[in-house]
């Protein structure tokens, strides 16, 4: 009997062995990097990312027709023949991180069983908000529902406008866009990164999610490829959103207060919000990033009440109540990739937006990724996927429920529909009591979602440069964040809005790859999770069968005695 048991013992702790060793690598973290001046520096992905980036800025300056004619192009030809591929992705990366929520490896702890959370809950539920979507809430949840109700450029599954259904597809389609898919997306990128990174010990940047597939690979050619994307669409996706920001924070300063909408102010506002951003970079994650985070929290919870109780309390109950039921019921044929009819809505808004997400994907999933060790994999999940979603039923309802019923109603600016698109959420609050306190209060958040985005872009930039390293020096975060805001600058000072409409083709064009990428992240991700599973189910074995015998011994010592 004795010797079955170490019979059982000796091939437990074989078969521990033969899986750690699936995951062990003599790779040392870094050690490709370089050190001038005492930094960081992976060597190639970082002198290669900022010797494109640097190229094609100066292209983009030199030849700015050429470059926007091309850059359109490419997204045009992405979007129109792959919108199939884009569409299915995202309903399969929905249906996999709701299967991950439910199946047994949502017990899985990230960093191991023994693994606390750095954050709270409320920070970091506040931080993953903030960096995800935060800032397109502000400008499209009055703007988008108006848009799809008036076919201001398409409507949903081509409902005619101003109508009864109009106004639940307008809801419904919003949901659509800002709900369960895009979540899905960063959550599959950020679970992908945060597993193998805590569980798996491999650094922290793309290539790592490819290693059950790769192998030692990963550290080579193809791993370098991989990361050097990742870091041209964040760096490129930061810096247009960067430029449109300020245009628009630009147009809301003329709106309310007559200041010139002009070069001068847009220039001023990135260099207004890159140097809090420095400031922020400098005082680390918990200093610049959480705090910052939390702020913007307060501050929407703040606009956002004042918006449902001013706004009207009935309404927005009514509002949330269709958006709920409209969502449920719209979300199949909106989901549907064949046979779609409304192409002008399907492709100039659902796969312009599921492109805009993967290509953020690696950005916004890495920030999480870093903030997210020690949750379960199920809470994990729910707090990225479902979380967000439920608070954005909140926002839609009360912000676009608001502009909705100003435009049927035929009051002020939004009577007509949207004129400037930049402009509906200010529009909408001036109709509302309190509108100039509101209005300065909508135009801060707008700046600090700012600051919090190139704060966070910074710091996922810098890892991925650093060849997974989360604590090298200041100076390349520093680096990072003011290049996103010269090259914002540069191309508004160039090429205006058609440099930054050219750039935004880019980043946008780079979500084709990446969606191949997010398909291939998924089936190495199930791989790696099957493998842990595996090993946690055949350690608490031993540790039980340990336990077991201890407990035998210790209840023979008084027989013998």
């Amino acid at each position: 009997m004795d010797g079955n048991i170490k019979s059982n013992e000796t091939q437990q702790l074989q078969t521990i062995k033969e899986l750690e060793a699936v995951y062990d690598t003599d790779y040392e973290i870094g050690q490709h990097n370089i050190h001038p001046l005492g930094l960081e520096l992976h060597n190639p992905v970082f002198l290669t990312s900022a010797l494109l980036i640097l190229v094609f800025v100066a292209g983009s300056l030199i030849f700015p027709a050429a470059a926007s004619e091309m850059l359109m192009a490419a997204r045009t030809w992405s979007i129109n023949t792959f919108d199939w591929l884009f569409l299915s992705s995202g309903n399969i990366f929905v249906m996999f991180c709701l299967a991950l929520i439910v199946l047994p490896v949502g017990k899985i702890r990230l960093g191991g069983d023994t693994a606390k959370p750095d954050y709270s809950r409320s920070s970091w539920f506040a931080m993953l908000f903030a960096a995800g979507m935060g800032i397109g809430l502000m400008f499209w949840s009055v703007a988008e529902p108006i848009g799809y109700y008036t076919q201001w450029y398409g409507s949903p599954l081509n409902i005619a406008g101003g109508t009864m259904e109009a106004e639940r597809a307008a809801m419904a389609a919003t949901m659509y866009h800002w709900g369960l898919h895009p979540w899905a997306i960063y959550g599959v990128v950020a679970l992908a990164l945060a597993f193998f990174t805590y569980n798996k010990g491999l650094p922290l940047t793309i290539r790592s999610t490819f290693y059950p597939l790769l192998g030692n690979r990963i550290y080579g050619p193809i791993g370098n490829i991989i990361d050097i994307t990742a870091v041209i669409a964040t760096i490129f996706g930061l810096a247009t959103s960067l430029g449109f920001g300020a245009q628009q924070a630009a147009g809301g300063l003329n709106y309310l207060f007559g200041i010139p909408a002009d070069l001068s102010t847009q220039t001023g506002i990135i260099v207004v919000v890159t140097a809090v951003a420095l400031f922020s970079v400098t005082r680390g994650l918990d200093g610049g990033v959480k705090l910052m985070s939390n702020i913007n929290m307060v501050l929407a919870a703040a606009l956002l009440l004042f918006v449902i109780f001013a706004g009207s309390l009935m309404t927005f109950l009514s509002t949330l109540g269709t958006t709920v039921v409209a969502y449920a019921e719209h979300f199949l044929p909106l989901s549907n990739p064949i046979g779609r009819e409304d192409e002008t809505f399907y492709h100039g808004w659902t796969i312009f937006y599921w492109a805009w997400w993967i290509s953020w994907s690696p950005f916004v999933g890495m920030f999480i990724a870093r903030i997210s060790k020690g949750r379960t994999i199920r809470e994990f999940l729910t707090a990225v996927l479902l979380v967000p979603t439920l608070v954005t039923f909140v926002w839609m309802s009360a912000f676009g429920g608001n502009g909705l019923a100003q435009t049927k109603a035929g009051v002020g600016a939004l009577a007509d529909g949207i004129s400037d698109s930049s402009l509906t959420l200010f529009q909408m609050l001036e109709n509302l009591p309190l509108s100039g306190i509101t209005s300065v209060l909508a135009i801060v958040l707008v700046l600090v979602f700012f600051v919090t985005s190139s704060d966070s872009g910074s710091l996922v930039i810098d890892s991925i440069t650093s060849g997974g390293k989360t604590d090298s020096p200041t100076a390349q975060r520093v680096f990072w964040a003011t290049l996103e805001g010269v090259i914002a600058a540069a191309l508004l000072t160039i090429g205006g809005s058609d440099a930054l409409t050219a750039l935004q083709a880019g980043s946008v064009t780079t979500g084709l790859p990446f969606t191949i990428v997010l398909l291939a992240m998924c089936v190495s991700l199930a791989k790696g999770l099957q493998h842990e599973q595996k090993l946690l189910t055949i350690k608490r074995k031993r540790a039980s069968s340990v336990l077991a015998k201890d407990a035998k011994k210790r209840a023979a010592v008084p027989a013998a005695g």
